[in-house]
């Protein structure tokens, strides 16, 4: 299957971000032969670049529950919530505006993916299920359990705020399970059962020539770990796009309203200051006017 464009992406509803993106290209593109696995798929954007990299005699298979009922009243808040939209119907539609044959499609929770992926069967496992630290626990299993020896798991948000669970489930398998860390983006973390250090290596090679994304090596306890992101993009000098427009616009819009607020701020305060100087001086005023009138009328008075 053809690798699929940006373009082709950009046109699937979900969050799948250029720098991960890259990263699944190279992780797919690298390693040995072996078959790949989604662990909740949403509506195919991710699953449809993973096909792309389908190899000759490999097999691609997906697992979702898709417009099915959670298996528990904990993971069904969080279905109707977060993907209330989500229909088999939809991702089909979806992977075949790029690819010509549907992946496997298991139709279901995510428990039951070890009844249709063979054990030590897959290079690739992308695990982007429930956000619940029970199912995502059974899903860390479930991936080693499929991974080849030298395979790669790549765990969805294992570090978003709204999704503790995850970060749980993954940090207590690298603290616990043996799981090694390779590398992480702001949304996804990367890693393999297996000797991260060969990995890194080429990994850190392909970064040094790719300009795109930026990347560090930080120390963690006794391994290393890289970090990648991508890169942003200078805006052309002298032409900041529609978007530069309008934001230098609000700028100074924005400005313009802090001036005039202040300005009416001094007005109202030295309104105020004329009201009381007025106040204060009204009585005195008034006893001057009637000494006025009475001076005045003793001088008209008849001798």
């Amino acid at each position: 299957m053809p690798a699929p464009t940006a373009a082709a992406l950009d046109r699937i509803p979900g969050w799948f971000w250029p720098a991960d993106q890259r990263l699944f290209a190279w992780f797919l593109s690298t390693g040995t032969q072996g078959d790949l696995l989604e662990l909740g798929t949403y509506l195919g954007k991710s699953a449809v670049l993973i096909g792309g990299h389908l190899r000759p005699g490999e097999s691609f298979t997906v697992c979702d529950l898709f417009e099915l009922e959670a298996p528990d009243a904990a993971n069904e808040a969080e279905t109707t919530g977060s993907y209330s939209t989500l229909t088999r119907e939809r991702f089909e539609q979806n992977y075949l505006s790029v690819h010509d044959s549907l992946p496997e499609i298991v139709h279901g929770p995510t428990s039951v993916i070890l009844d249709h992926v063979k054990a030590d069967s897959c290079r690739f496992v992308h695990v982007d299920a429930s956000h619940l630290y029970t199912h995502v626990k059974a899903d860390v299993l479930a991936a080693r359990a499929v991974l080849r020896e030298d395979g790669i798991v790549a765990f969805d948000d294992y570090r978003s705020e709204h999704t503790p669970g995850v970060a749980l489930a993954v940090w207590e398998a690298v603290a616990g399970l043996g799981l090694s860390p390779i590398c992480v983006s702001s949304q996804k973390l990367y890693a393999t059962w297996g000797d991260p250090a060969p990995v890194q290596r080429r990994l850190l090679d392909w970064l040094a020539a790719t300009p795109e994304l930026w990347h560090t090596t930080d120390v963690l306890g006794e391994r290393e770990l890289v970090r990648v992101n991508q890169r942003k993009k200078p805006a052309p000098a002298g032409d900041l796009g529609e978007l530069g427009r309008l934001s230098a616009e609000l700028r100074r819009t924005a400005a313009d309203l802090k001036k005039t607020a202040a300005e009416s701020r001094t007005a109202v305060q030295n309104l105020k200051t004329a009201t009381r100087e007025i106040s204060l001086a009204g009585p005195v005023v008034q006893r001057a006017v009637r000494w006025t009138r009475r001076h005045l009328t003793r001088r008209k008075a008849p001798v």
